[in-house]
C-alpha cells in the first residue's frame, strides 16, 4: 500500500495470501476470500458468502469484525470521474440501516471496478 494512499485514508489491495491466514480462523468450510483491502488499520474482506470489515483501533488492540451477507445489501453505487476512474468512492447500502458504508479508493488503480464487479455478482443473483 502506498504511504500517500494510507495518509489519505484510500484503499489499496492487499495480498490474498497474507490475508488468508489472518482470517482463517472466522472463514466457515467452503467459504474463500476474493479480495481485499486496507485503509491505513481498517480492512475489508470480500468473500464467496459475505462482505468483513474490520476496524481496528489507531491506538491499542481492539478490533472489530462486523460480517454483512450479501443477502442484506440493499444497493451500492461508485462515484467517479469516469469508467477508467483515478479517485472513487464506493458506498454499500445495508438492509434497515439509514446511512451507507462509504469506503475511498485513491489513484493507482481499477481498483473500484473489481469491487464493484464482485458486488454485483454476488447481489444481482
Amino acid at each position: 500500500m502506498g504511504i500517500f494512499n494510507a495518509i489519505l485514508g484510500n484503499a489499496s489491495e492487499v495480498d490474498l495470501n497474507n490475508v488468508s491466514k489472518e482470517f482463517e480462523p472466522i472463514l466457515i468450510d467452503g467459504e474463500n476470500i476474493e479480495m481485499a483491502f486496507k485503509m491505513v488499520k481498517d480492512m475489508f474482506i470480500f468473500t464467496n458468502k459475505r462482505l468483513i470489515l474490520v476496524e481496528k483501533q489507531l491506538v491499542g488492540s481492539k478490533v472489530d469484525y462486523l460480517s454483512i451477507p450479501y443477502s442484506n445489501v440493499i444497493k451500492f453505487s461508485k462515484e467517479s470521474a469516469g469508467i477508467l476512474d483515478l479517485d472513487a468512492e464506493l458506498k454499500i447500502w445495508i438492509k434497515d440501516e439509514a446511512a451507507p458504508i462509504v469506503k475511498q479508493f485513491g489513484k493507482g488503480g481499477n481498483n473500484i471496478n473489481d469491487v464493484y464487479k464482485i458486488l454485483s455478482t454476488h447481489i444481482l443473483k
